[in-house]
C-alpha cells in the first residue's frame, strides 16, 4: 500500500483530493434544478457580493435545499436592488430569465428581459484524474476512456485528461436543448484517447412539477441512489409529483457503457449485443427532507447477450430499495438494496457448485459528512461506505462512475473532497476489498484501488 500512495503522491499533492460522495446528491443546494446547473455558481457569487438576500433575514443557508418558487422570490428582490455592479447585474439578469416563469406568478415581469439574455449558457470543466488499480485473476476489459484490465494478478493505472463542454440552449419558458461533449487524452501515451464524444443530447422541457426528458439523457436512479444505474438512457422520461415523486423511463442502454455486465464484454460479441431495451419506475419522496425514501422496478431485456453467457432467459428483472436520514446539515446516512429476481443458470444440475444468486443482490451502506461545492472555497467532505454490487444485478452505479469500484467488486470505500479554490476541487477515494466468487469468498480474490480527481468548473 505504501508503494501504491507513492505513485499516487504528485498527483494528490499537485491536483488535491476529492471524493465524489453519492450521498452528497441529497445536500444539493437548490430542489428541482439539476446538479451542476449554473445558477448554483451564479446565486452563491450574489450572495458572497451581498446582493442575494436569501430568506429576508439577511443569510444565504447555502447548505439548505429550496425551491424554484424560493429561489425566484430572492431574484425577484436582487432585482430591485439599486446600485449593483454591471457584472452582477448580468447574472441576475440571466437568474431572472431562467426563472421567468416563477417570477410571473409573483407579478414581476420580464418579457423584455429575455429578449437581452443569451440564449445559450456554456458551462464544463477540465479534469486530471489517476486511479491505480491492484487486482488477481481479472481478465475484463473496459472502455479505452478508462481503465483497460489485463489478464493476471497485476495492477493497472489510468493517468488521463480531460475537457468537457456542457452547452445549454434555451428554447422558451419551458424547454432548454442540453448535451455534453468530452474529450479525452492519455497523459502515459501522450496520445488522444478518442475524437470529441457526444455523452449527452436531450430536449429537456419542464411544466410546473412536471419534467421531460427526450434523448439521450442522464440517468441516475433515484430510488436506490444510483445503485442501479448512473449513466445516459437513449429514450424518454418523465418526472412529475411534489413531496412524493415518481419517474417513468423507457429507452436504450449501451453496454459498451459497461462491459462487465451480463457476460463479454460488447466489442467482443459485435455490435449486435452492443444495447438493451429498458423500462424503469421510480417512486422516491422529496430528497430535501430530512428523511428519504424510493422504491423502483428496472427491467431490462438483454437478448442475445445472454446465448454468450451461462443464464437462462432473455430479461433482468430487478427491484431496489432505498432509505436515508440527515441527521443535520452536514451529516447523513444512506443504504439502498437490488435484487435480480430472474437470475438462473441454463444448466444448474451440470455446475452444482456455482451459486449465480451471488451476483443477484447488491447494497450499498454508506455515511456522508457535508461536502466539496465549487464556489465555496475551503468547503469539504467525507465518506465511509461498505459495498456490494452484484455483477448480474448493479449496471453502471454511481459508485462505478465516480470511483474505483466495478460491478462485482465489493468491500470498503473511504473518501474526502475539498474545494482549494474558485471553481477548484479535489477528490481521493480508496476502495479495498474482492471480487465476488460465485462459489465461496475464499475463491475471491483481492481488489484495491486508489481514485484521485482534481476538476477546474467554469
Amino acid at each position: 500500500m505504501r508503494r501504491r500512495f507513492l505513485l499516487a503522491l504528485p498527483a494528490l499533492v499537485g491536483g488535491g483530493l476529492f471524493l465524489f460522495s453519492a450521498g452528497a446528491s441529497a445536500a444539493e443546494p437548490f430542489a428541482d434544478v439539476p446538479a451542476g446547473h449554473w445558477a448554483y455558481d451564479a446565486v452563491a457569487r450574489l450572495a458572497a457580493d451581498g446582493v442575494v438576500e436569501g430568506y429576508g433575514d439577511g443569510t444565504y443557508r447555502g447548505d439548505v435545499a429550496i425551491t424554484r418558487y424560493e429561489m425566484a422570490q430572492m431574484v425577484a428582490r436582487a432585482m430591485a436592488r439599486p446600485g449593483i455592479s454591471g457584472a452582477d447585474k448580468s447574472l441576475v439578469d440571466k437568474l431572472a430569465a431562467e426563472f421567468a416563469e416563477e417570477l410571473g406568478s409573483l407579478g414581476v415581469r420580464v418579457a423584455a428581459l429575455e429578449k437581452r439574455v443569451d440564449n445559450v449558457v456554456w458551462r464544463g470543466r477540465v479534469r486530471y484524474r489517476f486511479i491505480s488499480q491492484h487486482k488477481a485473476d481479472d481478465g475484463q476489459r473496459s472502455r479505452s476512456y478508462n481503465v483497460t484490465y489485463t489478464g493476471g494478478g497485476s495492477h493497472a493505472n489510468l493517468n488521463q485528461f480531460l475537457f468537457r463542454l456542457e452547452p445549454e440552449v434555451r428554447v422558451n419558458a419551458h424547454w432548454r436543448g442540453r448535451a455534453r461533449i468530452s474529450y479525452y487524452q492519455d497523459m502515459d501515451s501522450a496520445r488522444n484517447v478518442s475524437a470529441a464524444v457526444t455523452d449527452w443530447l436531450w430536449a429537456e422541457g419542464r411544466y410546473g412539477k412536471t419534467l421531460v426528458n427526450l434523448g439521450k439523457f442522464p440517468y441516475r436512479t433515484e430510488g436506490d441512489y444510483g445503485l442501479f444505474l448512473d449513466d445516459p438512457i437513449a429514450g424518454g422520461q418523465v418526472i412529475f409529483g411534489g413531496a412524493v415523486k415518481a419517474a417513468l423511463t423507457a429507452g436504450r442502454y449501451n453496454f459498451n457503457s459497461d462491459p462487465s455486465w451480463y457476460a463479454a464484454p460488447a466489442s467482443a460479441m459485435g455490435p449486435d449485443y452492443d444495447a438493451a431495451s429498458y423500462q424503469g419506475v421510480e417512486i422516491f419522496g422529496d430528497r430535501s427532507r430530512r428523511f428519504t425514501w424510493g422504491v423502483a422496478y428496472h427491467h431490462l431485456k438483454a437478448g442475445r447477450r445472454y446465448a454468450e453467457s451461462l443464464l437462462a432467459g432473455h430479461s433482468a428483472n430487478l427491484w431496489s430499495v432505498g432509505l436515508g436520514y440527515r441527521f443535520s446539515p452536514q451529516l447523513s446516512l444512506n443504504a439502498a438494496y437490488l435484487k435480480n429476481t430472474s437470475l438462473r443458470l441454463k444448466d444448474a444440475a451440470a455446475m452444482p457448485n456455482v451459486d449465480v444468486k451471488r451476483f443477484g443482490h447488491a447494497y450499498n451502506i454508506e455515511l456522508s459528512y457535508r461536502g466539496a461545492r465549487p464556489a465555496d472555497v475551503g468547503s469539504f467532505g467525507c465518506f465511509v461506505a461498505y459495498r456490494y454490487l452484484g455483477q448480474y444485478t448493479s449496471l453502471n452505479s454511481t459508485y462505478q462512475v465516480n470511483g474505483g469500484m466495478r460491478q462485482g467488486d465489493r468491500g470498503f470505500e473511504v473518501g474526502a473532497s475539498y474545494t482549494f479554490a474558485r471553481n477548484v476541487v479535489g477528490h481521493v477515494r480508496y476502495f479495498y476489498g474482492k471480487r465476488i466468487s460465485p462459489q465461496t469468498d475464499a475463491a475471491s480474490p483481492r481488489r484495491s484501488s486508489l481514485f484521485t480527481e482534481l476538476n477546474f468548473f467554469f
